[in-house]
């Protein structure tokens, strides 16, 4: 293997190519064919070790000619040592492209990466134009959900005066949608002169982002008598005669973790209680993955994957026509088209960042 793959890749590489030819061997036996469960779990397992694998031996094979070319290019004929140059040429750029291959294939993925979200936007420092700020954030995820076909349905949403939010909830159904949207969690910033502003002047305000990756059942246990207080009551606020005449709002406590979730947007009570507990879940399942890794001292976290509420993300200078993330090198322009969901070179780049730190810590792990 090249010096771009470090000894502790190297050997990882070597354990993976011999689970490989084991399960190969594991599927052709009596024992497995017989049960539907194993044949299924190390189906799956192959699957995921074959592109790893069939890119080892595609390296092997490039490293033979380059090996072999750089033997002709010392002999005396003149014309095979120019032939010999072109094939060292075309198998170094074989294995430099093998070896980027096996590095992306190496890096540990986030088990949550295909789920569906649930984002939480809520107005922050600045009054009305924090809440006028969060609807522009709710603007750009929905624009890039279109633009990646992915749907997008209000869960729950409370309105400020001028029409801007103090807080939406809404989940985005779509292939991969958390790979790419849990970057954008933490407190994002504006500056800009409000609508509201008479004398012209700039004013910076926030709203808060969270991105959670949406739970199944299977994901989170619940006990419905044991850990939950819900209760039923009228809808306050805009809606229709329906949502403000009836009990259909409804309020979930968790017990355990004292979590709170209150949906009313729906006028039907089993509706909203699906709703609350969709958020509910998601909530838990973020709680119990903060944990996990707190136990298992995974101190960055934060720094790429599911950012804090509280960590400030990225800045919108409006008058400067400039993003500013914090996580990348440099900054963005064009802030009306990207505030009309254009944000898929932020996001990314925020993903190969990602990645290339995830394979940083694999690598010192295999060392």
């Amino acid at each position: 293997m090249p010096e771009l793959l470090t000894a502790g890749l190297r050997r990882r590489l070597e354990q993976i190519e011999v689970r490989y030819d084991e399960i190969g061997i594991a599927l052709a036996s009596p024992e497995v064919t017989s049960d539907p469960k194993r044949i299924r779990a190390l189906g799956q397992e192959l699957a995921s070790l074959t592109p790893i694998v069939e890119t080892v031996r595609e390296l092997r094979a490039s490293e033979a000619r380059a090996k072999e070319a750089q033997e002709l290019i010392e002999s005396d004929d003149g014309d095979l040592r120019d032939l010999a140059r072109e094939e060292l040429a075309t198998a170094s750029n074989q294995i430099d492209a093998n070896v980027g291959k096996l590095r992306t294939l190496l890096v540990p993925r986030d088990p949550n990466d295909e789920k569906n979200v649930i984002v939480e936007i809520r107005g922050g420092e600045g009054g009305e134009e924090a809440a006028l700020f969060a609807h522009d954030l709710y603007r750009m995820y929905t624009r890039f959900a279109e633009r990646n076909r992915w749907k997008v349905e209000i869960l729950s949403q409370s309105e400020s005066e001028k029409g801007g939010f103090k807080e939406i909830i809404f989940r985005v159904a779509g292939r991969a949608a958390y790979s790419k949207l849990k970057f954008e969690s933490g407190v994002h910033r504006v500056q800009r002169v409000p609508a509201t502003e008479a004398q012209g002047r700039i004013h910076t305000s926030t709203a808060t982002v969270a991105v959670l990756p949406e739970a199944e059942e299977v994901d989170i246990q619940i006990d419905e008598e044991r850990d939950l207080k819900i209760d039923v009551y009228r809808a306050g606020g805009k809606g229709g005669q329906g949502v403000n005449t009836t009990d259909s709002a409804v309020r979930i406590t968790h017990l355990p973790t004292g979590l709170v979730v209150a949906i009313q947007d729906e006028r039907s009570q089993l509706k909203n209680k699906s709703k609350a507990m969709a958020v509910l879940r998601a909530r838990l399942l973020a709680l119990e993955e903060d944990r996990r890794a707190t136990e298992e001292g995974d101190v960055r976290r934060a720094q790429i994957g599911r950012g804090e509420r509280a960590e400030k993300i990225r800045t919108y200078n409006y008058p400067q026509d400039r993003i500013t993330d914090k996580r990348l090198d440099g900054n963005l322009s064009g802030i009306e088209r990207r505030m009309d969901g254009d944000i898929g070179d932020l996001v990314d780049a925020l993903v190969t960042e990602d990645e290339v730190a995830r394979l940083t810590r694999l690598e010192e792990e295999q060392k």
